[in-house]
């Protein structure tokens, strides 16, 4: 199907301004010819009229045509029609005999051309008419004496010709007008589209409609809130995850076009739009629900016109980095134990082609020993599934690094009531190792590294403590090394400790950087621990405790 043709914005708005402005133009037309030229008639009868009645009150009119004098009403006419610029000035007396005229030569002759007929009784009139010298426009006025008895007529003419130029160049003016005032109209209207255009950086309606349509539909798609203010800090954006969330939060009801200060202070959405710098990763307590923020101003051409925040229920995005950090993990367990594997099975592969099959079978026996030897021994301690996983993917890595990972033989970790905090535990203790075997895989000139795990529990309290035999934290820098970003080892760092303290106080415990004796950093981590099951945890708990004084029965041995 072919694209239905569309005018661009220039022309489209070119033609409707274009034809606004020509509609008033013709209405302006109208009313002009309907008032401005017959006034301009209006004004011409009203000055023969006028010249008229001056004429009549002169006493020397009214003397003469009782004395029957024409020689001074001629002069006297003749005058007034020169310098008034009119076409004629004729007084004739009650018989209608001209007593005045252009021509000399028609003094003394009836009126010719009637219409007098309402001035001889006392009354004015003005009518059209032809005469000798043409047609005229003429106004009629009757003549009294100073005893009140009328005596004549003063007729007062222009030239109908000259009423019509008149009236014709009124129109052409007034044409003229409206034709300038419509190709301004129409320029103006032109350049105003290519103004408009730019303004909005060149797009056609279509493609305007479009990117608003595609607009709408990102910022409701979108699984973000994001709210943006105007230069004067009124919310104009409220997307329907943001409203989602600030409901779940108590703060419902109509919020656009009203101040960000008032709706959601803790936003400071006003700073950014006065001081124009960004808030990053801004942690905010709504309600029962915990927001990181992310804040920014909008700028155009340089000049800040808005502001917009953009943020997201921090538990979504710690469940999300949690099943993120479990497929790390997993992935580093399955790296480290593929490469180990790899390597025994060349030692293998080794040995069946040197035919050292006696060896071969003790190197396997000792191997799936130590395998199932150290798995028993983390199953036995550790109780919950994901953690003893993850542990054996750090002994793993720890090989793979000539590192020593001793879980020592007194820890013990029951299962949790919450599973919720077997991640955050992962997550202190994951870091907490991740800096030992890195410090230590970084430290020149010493061998023997080692790093020890312990986990131990108490009525209802978890201690988990982590320590190397690396070159130890300064004392200069064990009040910072948990502020987020502060690394010693270079840019881009300096999150793995500040994610341990962040868990640490979600949990409600504590962590301190213990003295110790020696080298090496010695960390201590203590936090509540609900377990799921205290009758069968203090069952299996001493059964271990009197395993490890030797007072176990042998018959309960394996399930130790």
């Amino acid at each position: 199907m072919a694209k239905k043709k569309s005018f661009s914005l220039r022309t489209m708005v070119a033609v409707m301004v274009s034809a606004v402005v020509l509609l008033v133009l013709l209405l302006l037309y109208i009313i002009f010819r309907n008032q401005i030229i017959p006034q301009t008639r209006q004004a011409l009868e009203d000055k023969a009229i006028t010249i008229a009645r001056t004429i009549a009150l002169i006493p020397l009119v009214s003397e003469g045509l009782s004395e029957g004098d024409s020689k001074r009403i001629q002069d006297y006419t003749s005058r007034i029609a020169r310098r008034n610029d009119i076409m004629f000035v004729v007084v004739t007396d009650m018989k209608g005999i001209r007593y005045s005229h252009p021509d000399v030569s028609l003094v003394g002759l009836p009126f010719a051309g009637g219409g007098q007929e309402v001035s001889l009784h006392g009354g004015e009139s003005i009518s059209e008419g032809a005469g000798p010298l043409g047609r005229s426009l003429r106004a009629f006025v009757p003549v009294y004496n100073n005893r009140g008895h009328q005596v004549g007529v003063v007729i007062a003419g222009l030239s109908l010709e000259r009423v019509e130029r008149l009236v014709r160049l009124n129109e052409w003016t007034i044409i003229a007008i409206l034709v300038s005032g419509a190709l301004l109209g129409a320029g103006g209207a032109f350049i105003l589209g290519g103004q408009i255009k730019r303004m909005v950086f060149g797009m056609e309606p279509e493609d305007i409609s479009k990117l608003l349509q595609e607009r709408s539909a990102m910022l409701e798609s979108t699984r973000e809130g994001i709210i943006a203010v105007d230069q004067e800090a009124r919310i104009t954006i409220l997307n329907r995850e943001a409203q989602r969330l600030l409901k779940g939060a108590g703060m419902g009801g109509p919020a656009l076009n009203r101040q960000i200060a008032e709706y959601w202070p803790e936003l400071r959405l006003e700073r950014v739009l006065a001081q124009g710098e960004e808030i990053r990763d801004q942690e905010l307590e709504l309600g029962d629900s915990s927001l990181l923020v992310n804040s920014l101003p909008v700028r155009v051409n340089g000049q800040i016109v808005g502001a917009i925040a953009t943020f997201r229920d921090e538990t979504e995005l710690t469940v999300l980095a949690e099943k993120l950090s479990g497929i790390s993990v997993y992935a580093d367990a399955l790296r480290s134990g593929a490469h180990e594997y790899m390597n025994k099975l060349h030692v293998i592969m080794g040995m069946t082609h040197m035919g050292l099959y006696d060896e071969l079978q003790q190197y396997i026996l000792g191997t799936v020993s130590n395998y199932q030897k150290e798995i028993g021994s983390i199953t036995r301690q550790i109780k919950d599934p994901v953690m003893a996983g993850f542990l054996l993917g750090k002994l793993s890595r720890a090989r793979e690094a000539g590192i020593e990972l001793l879980l020592t033989e007194d820890s013990y970790l029951p299962e949790p009531a919450d599973a919720q905090v077997i991640h955050e535990l992962i997550t202190i203790a994951g870091n907490l190792l991740d800096n030992a075997l890195e410090t230590l895989g970084a430290f020149r000139g010493q061998d023997g590294k080692r790093v020890e795990l312990a986990f131990q529990y108490e009525e209802g309290r978890l201690l988990c403590e982590v320590s190397d035999n690396g070159p130890g934290v300064p004392a200069h820098l064990k009040e910072k090394i948990f502020i987020q970003g502060f690394s010693s080892k270079g840019e881009h760092r300096g999150i793995g400790l500040y994610l341990v303290k962040k868990s640490v106080d979600k949990l409600n415990g504590h962590i301190e950087l213990a003295a110790g004796c020696g080298t090496g950093a010695h960390f201590i981590v203590d936090v509540p621990y609900a377990v799921k099951d205290e009758a069968d945890l203090w069952a299996v708990h001493c059964q271990y405790r009197s395993c490890r004084s030797g007072l176990c029965r042998p018959e309960l041995s394996h399930l130790l």
